[in-house]
């Protein structure tokens, strides 16, 4: 966990993959309450600490997580979140090459709860859900595409299954096809910035996570 913005609302932090955001059944200690001991420990604060939960990332997923600091802030966060006022930039490494350099994906999506698994269709069909998100191809390395993504809509595991359809798994992410895992069981999925108006004082917020320190992002090269 690495902090990256910080105010008496707010709190944004980098997600090293692997780490969960939320407690789950696993009992593993989650990002939340390793920010609740940052918060609990650099301002000396005695009690509980309150700390919201605006948004999620997949597990094997690295990159920026916003939490509220209050309870005034988190309120706003969720609308904010739900109408699509966060504006959040993903880059991804494929080892196939897109079809075009940029593009939009459109998809219909059914969620499967007992797999944990999206499915892509190109129309409309029983319990999906309209999902569409914008790409270009903006690097490379010897074996990879990096990807740019800006989602338009927020479903389950958008963008995993909408890359997987288009033919370009995400590298390590053997559920939507790729062809072997990661060492370190991540996936090349990587939250890397989120910009929105701050839900208290109304300045523009642009937060920005370093990639993960992993030589395969490292060889990338920008086109």
């Amino acid at each position: 966990m690495i902090p990256l913005y910080e105010d008496n609302h707010i709190i944004i932090v980098s997600k090293a993959p692997g780490e969960i955001v939320q407690g789950d059944k696993t009992g593993d200690t989650p990002l939340s309450e390793s920010v609740k001991d940052y918060i609990k420990e650099k301002y000396r604060k005695p009690g509980n600490v309150f700390l919201g939960v605006a948004h999620r990332l997949d597990r094997p997923v690295s990159g920026v997580v916003v939490f509220a600091r209050t309870s005034k802030a988190l309120a706003r966060l969720n609308d904010m979140f739900r109408t699509g006022d966060v504006h959040k930039t993903y880059l991804a490494l494929t080892r196939n090459e897109p079809p075009h350099s940029e593009g939009m994906l459109e998809h219909w999506l059914v969620r499967n709860e007992r797999q944990n698994k999206s499915y892509a269709y190109d129309r409309e069909v029983p319990q999906s859900k309209k999902a569409v998100l914008k790409y270009r191809v903006t690097g490379r390395s010897d074996n990879y595409f990096m990807l740019e993504i800006n989602l338009l809509t927020g479903r389950h595991h958008q963008i995993r299954c909408q890359l997987a359809k288009m033919g370009c798994p995400i590298r390590g992410d053997l559920k939507y096809g790729a062809r072997r895992s990661n060492p370190d069981g991540s996936i090349s999925l990587h939250a890397r910035s989120v910009e929105f108006v701050h839900p208290v004082s109304k300045q523009t917020i642009h937060v920005e996570a370093p990639l993960p320190d992993d030589i395969v992002w490292k060889s990338v090269r920008e086109l």
